[in-house]
């Protein structure tokens, strides 16, 4: 698959180092020979020093034959003018990564796909969801929904309350167990696990089940003391907080602390009465505590600044906050982070390239996750009628080793998958394996 990248910036950097251990045929452009010097040498890629808006430039890179073009310029109409004319070049697909939210709106959609741009990508969007989907649970550290919810992730850290440690998880319960154990990240580890291994202390877990046992995960795990989240303090002002105080439940009540007195007048525009706008320095814990940190469930920290992010939290958690977040853009800091235990972590390059990798699989795949934390990837495909899948029973298909399936969703209805499991056409697979082994696995759906 040949596939353009215009942008050398943080998306489209750790995009193209992400495909290229797919072995496709990269060509990651940009005007900045700096930013491209340093690729080239350590990635199994082609960097080309040129305008993604210049014709001449587009087409030194070849993107008339193009299977994938995808803009992602720090600068909005940079990348739609880019995608327009690889269109018109002749590229397949073009991606374009906006930051104006009007534009996603469904009616939209034709309007934008007759000028040549096929798909439109806001990180900032992805990202606040991500956000509210992690606060709903105080006692989840990732939280995902899978065909409208009929099956659910979560991800969750084993301390010393939980029920399940150290037995192997074959003995955990027989044909009808309500859940299924998909990942564990053991320290630097990630496992895809097998019936004779354990659940250890300080492992993040990962789980599938249906919404009607979450209370049981909750309780095996040992998280029923856990509050449930009602008030968020947000530290930053960035699009990220705005779109994350537009999305949270209207239970939910929302404070935002920024230095910026322009910011925060211009937050007050942006957001209604449910969320209070607070000018001062949300690294001052004095400030904060008199803001009522210490009566609050989740603290949010969006600042652009990691190390601040992630000291922020850990403050938080001090002080007695049950979930803390944390927007961290540095990928060499989340290993750090995770180990410093301060709950979940965002990352918008991880989150958008998940987004865009999906986009070069095959199979029919509604859905892609990178887990932040663990080195594993996670796939929605839909079963085609006479699908190599749908021949044997689970535990006969013949997967490689790294890969399992998390559940199904079949007629609106999540199911836990077992190894006698038959899967028909039609359902809904999810599908967890160690990352970028995604490839490996579409032929069982094609």
């Amino acid at each position: 698959m040949k596939i353009i990248i215009a942008g050398a910036g943080a998306v489209g950097t750790h995009l193209a180092k992400l495909l290229s251990r797919e072995k496709q045929n990269i060509t990651l452009m940009d005007d900045n020979e700096e930013r491209l010097s340093a690729l080239s040498s350590n990635f199994d890629l082609m960097t080309i020093v040129a305008s993604p808006t210049s014709i001449k430039g587009l087409e030194e890179v070849g993107t008339k034959d193009a299977d994938l073009f995808i803009a992602v310029t720090p600068d909005e109409s940079r990348n739609m003018t880019a995608c327009m004319l690889a269109s018109n070049l002749g590229a397949k697909k073009t991606v374009a990564r906006i930051d104006n939210y009007e534009y996603l709106l469904p009616r939209n959609k034709e309007f934008f796909h007759k000028l040549g741009v096929d798909s439109l990508i806001y990180p900032e969007m992805l990202a606040a969801k991500e956000i509210v989907s992690s606060i709903r649970m105080s006692w989840v550290r990732q939280w995902w929904e899978f065909y409208g919810g009929a099956l659910i992730l979560i991800g969750t850290k084993m301390r010393e309350k939980a029920e399940i440690l150290d037995v192997p998880l074959y003995k955990l319960g027989g044909p009808n167990l309500p859940y299924h154990v998909v990942a564990i990240k053991r320290g630097n580890e990630t496992l895809i696990p097998r019936g004779d291994d354990a659940i250890r202390l300080n492992d993040i877990v990962y789980f599938t089940t249906t919404r009607k046992f979450l209370p049981y995960v909750r309780k095996i795990t040992g998280k029923e003391d856990y509050v449930d989240v009602r008030n968020v303090m947000i530290m930053g002002g960035s699009r990220i907080a705005v779109r994350t105080a537009q999305y949270v439940p209207d239970y939910m009540q929302v404070k935002i602390v920024d230095n910026d007195l322009n910011r925060c007048n211009r937050l007050t525009e942006l957001l209604d009465d449910r969320t209070m706008i607070i000018n001062g320095d949300g690294r001052d814990m004095d400030l904060l505590v008199e803001e009522g940190l210490k009566n609050t469930e989740a603290f949010v920290a969006l600042t652009g600044n990691s190390e601040t992010n992630i000291l922020a939290c850990l403050a938080a958690k001090r002080m007695g906050v049950s979930k803390t977040v944390a927007e961290v853009e540095n990928i060499d800091y989340i290993g750090m982070a995770e180990s410093l235990d301060i709950g979940s972590v965002i990352n918008k390059k991880m989150i958008t390239a998940s987004h865009i990798y999906q986009m070069m699989l095959d199979a029919d795949v509604s859905n892609v996750k990178c887990l932040t934390f663990a080195n594993a990837d996670v796939a929605e495909f839909t079963v085609k009628e006479g699908s190599l899948i749908t021949k044997h029973p689970v535990k006969d298909l013949g997967f490689p080793k790294g890969v399992t399936i998390g559940g199904l969703i079949r007629n609106g209805e999540g199911v836990v998958v077992m190894g006698n499991t038959l899967i028909q056409p039609g359902d809904h697979v999810v599908v967890f394996c160690l990352s970028m082994m995604i490839k490996k696995i579409e032929k069982f759906f094609n």
